[in-house]
């Protein structure tokens, strides 16, 4: 139950937690020297609390409490800390704690720190969130301060964390570290990979004078440098006034100081702790985040936890810098994929990538290291995305690519054109739509029934069929053809009658399937309007919505309108890229909202009438355009030349969105086959739960079927990883050193406040910001401005209610910036950290022309139909 920290490490990390563990691994470590102590063990802390009176039963109720009741969970925190600190060290721990302490010389001081087991793990560092107390003289004292440890077990902050990480309360235990205490002259942390960049080649050293207690309280500003290969590249010395100094008698005091005092750290003793870092790094594995103490000229490490917060490096093989595309943000798809929709997106697309963080990366080091591939990288993306461009260009001033000859025979730069513009046919396009509609019903038949490992040979039997869909030169020739002419147009009629008229002149354009999806949602509210039993059952409806219509008056006709919409369209989803993401026809509930919205806020026929009046705009544009042209300079060659790129835009550029409506639909049929396989694993006893299925990879999930076995262990770590790859946010470049980028837009025409973005459809608009993270749920009302991360394809049914569009991720051709030209939406993609920036219910303005948000009332948010006082919201500026 007492433990010397040399005895321990990370093997014992239940009965020690995750600080003494590492602590205990650093004393065995060469060239690392950790203050003596020891570890009251996880055991003596369950032993304090097991039969304590209550406790069980508060537990309970802390864990049937709401995340967002605050005051509730405070409440029943603060009577757990009061028990637990209530009950007494068993008296044979309690003895050999006081003899320990005994056998130091008299006046010793310890620092008493917690150690839980859900601390200081790669996925979760809970640094700060328990208490931990400096200075503390004599037995009692450290035994009163080990039971406050055990207390802050349940301090607020603690509690809030773990739900946050979805951790549960009873899963975790307090160990406790009792360490001589260490006097310092300066104290600091290292963090040996840059925490904001995660450059794994940079290290961070901070350094405050006395105790490092002055640092992580925000008492002074810490001296700082940065070092990359052991050069000190950055230097930051901050004046300082008050340093934390231990107390006579115990506990600590501040102290005044000389604010213009010299820098508390030469550069050979920075180059000393890097090196120091390194070697705690490699001792314990990973990048870390280190606690260190200088006394009597000697580095002491009093910490050292995992860097939770970087972004993982793929693992490339060699020992030269990698550039990497994200995959995520040119899909409109950022969040983390789970193991069976990465191998899917792997089998789907012919080019390798890479994985990190459950996200896909495209390397792109060679095309870099060309001139022609690096130009014509570049001119892609800037099409594309501004901020990735921006990004590599970060990489690339710095020489970290160095630049070669071409070669004799360049390889093509993925995504540039290639083909010739083809003229204007809508036959084409319907026989592409045919054709594809054909091939998705004929892998359905092939599929159908199949099971075990006839489905996977029959699935592995489709995938080239599907990728042939997705390459078909005829297919990309007429999205490319549509591409170029939006391009050209906006070119050419900006340099001649400086407009750039591409966003109306592509509304209401047919072969749409995309916004064809959002009006036919419309229809259905058209259904579902003149039947008020329909209508109140749908606004208390469960996830049985369909069935349960059945039972009033209407809600045939209701149920009907909406399964036809799910047999056109229901093959989609939010992130529907991720095969493992449930469909809307296996959760129509979700579209019950949208449906709402449309019958409160639209009227019948507003559907055809969108349409009607976005072409009206369209054609007058398009004659206004052309009258205008004809009347200037070599008008007549101008107009015909215009005209020409303006039908190919309205006949073609509609077909964009179909290639990929083809392979999510074929995803619906593969996803259907293999849940079908998963319940019969999980009759078979092979999986616990069909969603373990997800965290197979398509390969490791057919070995299942074909053996009758699988990893439940190897699923339930997978579990765990994909829960802390959902925490982070994914760079849209990243080099092979962990380098996270995002790229800025270099504007000098930003008013104070705003936010700058990409314009990607003109026109402004004032309306209330909804933050959304999904769609499912989202009470969109008219006038309203959606704010979310991106905006895939699935979205499409709330562009009809809402005035204008803001998104984190984006670009000018991807699919939410083509459907708001379509619907006339207003709307600036690419807008960092906009949901955290933007609160949701505040008023805001969107200039679609210009790409900028400009938030016009700061003082209010919006929690459901009412709205509330700023300082109630919450703390990352997201409504619970």
């Amino acid at each position: 139950m007492l433990l010397q920290l040399g005895e321990v490490g990370r093997d014992r990390l239940a009965v020690v937690g995750g600080k003494a563990a590492h602590l205990g691994e650093l004393t065995r470590t060469a060239g690392v020297a950790v203050p003596g102590g020891w570890c009251v063990t996880t055991e003596v802390y369950r032993a304090a609390v097991t039969g304590a009176p209550g406790f069980d039963a508060l537990l309970d109720r802390l864990a049937g409490l709401p995340a967002d009741d605050a005051d509730g969970n405070a409440v029943v925190a603060a009577e757990i800390r009061g028990l637990v600190a209530s009950r007494p060290v068993p008296d044979d721990v309690a003895a050999a704690v006081t003899a320990a302490v005994g056998r130091a010389p008299a006046g010793t001081a310890w620092a008493v720190r917690s150690s839980a087991t859900a601390e200081d793990l790669p996925t979760a560092s809970f640094a700060g969130q328990q208490d931990s107390y400096l200075n503390v003289v004599g037995a009692d004292a450290v035994l009163d301060r080990v039971r406050d440890c055990w207390a802050s077990l349940f301090t607020d902050r603690a509690v809030a964390y773990r739900r946050r990480r979805g951790l549960d309360h009873r899963a975790v235990a307090m160990a406790v570290v009792i360490q001589e205490m260490v006097v310092p002259d300066v104290s600091g942390v290292l963090f040996t990979a840059d925490p904001v960049t995660s450059d794994r080649t940079v290290t961070v050293v901070e350094a405050v004078p006395g105790l490092g207690e002055a640092l992580v309280s925000g008492l002074v500003a810490a001296d700082a440098w940065t070092v990359r290969a052991d050069t000190v590249v950055d230097t930051r010395i901050a004046p300082r006034t008050v340093a934390v100094q231990p107390a006579p008698g115990g506990g600590t005091r501040t102290e005044r100081l000389d604010p213009d005092g010299p820098p508390l750290l030469t550069e050979d003793r920075v180059r000393e702790l890097v090196r120091l870092g390194r070697t705690v790094e490699a001792g314990l594995g990973s990048p870390q985040d280190i606690e260190w103490c200088l006394s009597g000229g000697r580095f002491q490490v009093v910490q050292s936890r995992p860097i939770t917060t970087l972004f993982p490096v793929p693992d490339t093989g060699d020992d030269r810098l990698h550039v990497y595309l994200s995959v995520g943000y040119q899909q409109m798809m950022t969040d983390a994929m789970r193991p069976l929709g990465l191998s899917f997106w792997q089998m789907t697309t012919p080019r390798p990538m890479a994985e990190a963080g459950g996200r896909l990366f495209v390397d792109v080091t060679a095309a870099l290291g060309t001139p022609s591939g690096r130009d014509g990288l570049l001119a892609v993306m800037g099409r594309s995305d501004p901020l990735m461009t921006d990004a590599l260009r970060t990489v690339l001033d710095r020489g970290a690519v160095p630049l070669g000859e071409d070669p004799a025979t360049p390889a093509p730069v993925h995504g540039a054109p290639t083909t010739e513009p083809l003229d204007p046919d809508p036959a084409l396009v319907a026989e592409l739509v045919a054709e594809g509609r054909a091939s998705v019903a004929d892998a359905a038949r092939r599929i159908h029934g199949r099971v075990g490992p006839e489905l996977f040979v029959a699935i592995r039997e489709d995938i080239p069929e599907l990728r042939a869909r997705l390459s078909d030169p005829r297919s990309t020739r007429v999205f490319m053809t549509a591409m170029d002419a939006a391009y050209w147009i906006d070119e050419h009629v900006g340099e001649w009658l400086g407009e750039r008229p591409s966003d109306v002149l592509t509304r209401s354009v047919p072969d749409n399937v995309t916004s064809q999806m959002g009006l036919a949602l419309l229809d259905v509210a058209d259904a579902v309007r003149p039947h008020p039993a329909a209508v109140a059952l749908l606004r208390g409806a469960g996830d049985d919505v369909l069935d349960a219509l059945g039972s009033v008056e209407g809600g045939t006709v209701a149920r009907d309108a909406i399964v036809a919409w799910l047999d056109a369209y229901g093959a989609r989803c939010v992130g529907e890229i991720d095969i493992s993401r449930p469909r809307w026809h296996e959760r129509p509930a979700a579209l019950v909202p949208l449906i709402l919205g449309h019958v409160d806020g639209e009227e019948p026929g507003a559907g055809r009438r969108r349409f009607a009046h976005g072409r009206r705009e369209a054609e007058a544009t398009r004659d206004d355009l052309l009258a205008r042209l004809r009347a200037g300079v070599d008008g007549e060659a101008r107009a015909a030349e215009t005209a020409l790129m303006i039908e190919r835009l309205r006949t073609f550029i509609g077909y964009r969105e179909f290639p990929k409506f083809g392979m999510v639909s074929r995803y619906a049929v593969y996803r259907a086959a293999l849940l079908a396989e998963a319940d019969r694993l999980v009759a078979a006893r092979v999986l616990d739960d069909r969603t373990d299925a997800y965290y197979l990879r398509f390969d490791e999930l057919e070995q299942v079927s074909r053996t009758g076995h699988a990893d439940l262990a190897l699923v339930c770590a997978r579990r765990a990883e994909f829960a802390a790859y959902e925490a982070l946010t994914p760079p849209r470049v990243l080099t092979s050193d962990g380098e996270c980028l995002q790229g800025s837009y270099h504007r000098d025409d930003v008013p104070p406040g705003a936010l700058a973005g990409l314009a990607v459809s003109a026109g402004t608009v004032e309306g209330r910001a909804r933050v959304v993270a999904d769609l499912s749920g989202a009470a969109l009302e008219p006038g309203d401005v959606l704010v979310t991360a991106y905006t895939d394809p699935s979205w499409t049914p709330a562009f009809v209610t809402i005035a204008g569009l803001v998104t984190e991720v984006g670009g000018r051709m991807t699919h939410g910036a083509v459907v708001a030209r379509e619907y006339g939406l207003p709307a600036v993609v690419g807008v960092e950290g906009a949901t955290r920036l933007i609160r949701d219910g505040q008023q805001v303005r969107v200039d679609g022309g210009s790409g900028l948000v400009e938030i016009l009332d700061r003082d209010v948010s919006r929690t459901g139909d009412r709205l509330r006082p700023r300082d109630t919201h919450t703390t990352d500026g997201r409504t619970p």
